[in-house]
């Protein structure tokens, strides 16, 4: 193997690694769902739109709704106050990922 390819090949390794450390509670929830269409990028963009509309909590209840879309119902006739803002929030970010994502 020639220096070029091994640069190349390292340069892929690094950026293959920080890409699934960076990962995000959504980004996992989202690859390690069933759903036929996800993929690394869709999942990549859709944890973007979570990192902008979302903080840490928001988001790791939000990765939830992958597994458990039960859960999302529930959040979302909760009368609890936590949770009515919480869907606000989460609305927002639906809204930002459908039309960064689409």
């Amino acid at each position: 193997m020639n220096t070029k390819r091994i640069a190349v090949a390292a340069i892929v390794a690094v950026v293959s690694i920080s890409t699934v450390a960076q990962a995000g509670p959504i980004s996992r929830a989202c690859m390690s769902s069933d759903r036929s269409a996800r993929s690394p990028s869709l999942c990549g963009c859709i944890q973007r739109a979570a990192d902008r509309t979302l903080d840490g909590r928001d988001q790791r209840l939000a990765a939830q709704f992958f597994r458990n879309p039960q859960k999302a119902q529930d959040v979302r006739m909760s009368k609890s106050g936590f949770h009515n803002s919480f869907w606000t929030r989460y609305r927002q970010f639906g809204e930002t990922a459908e039309a960064s994502c689409s």
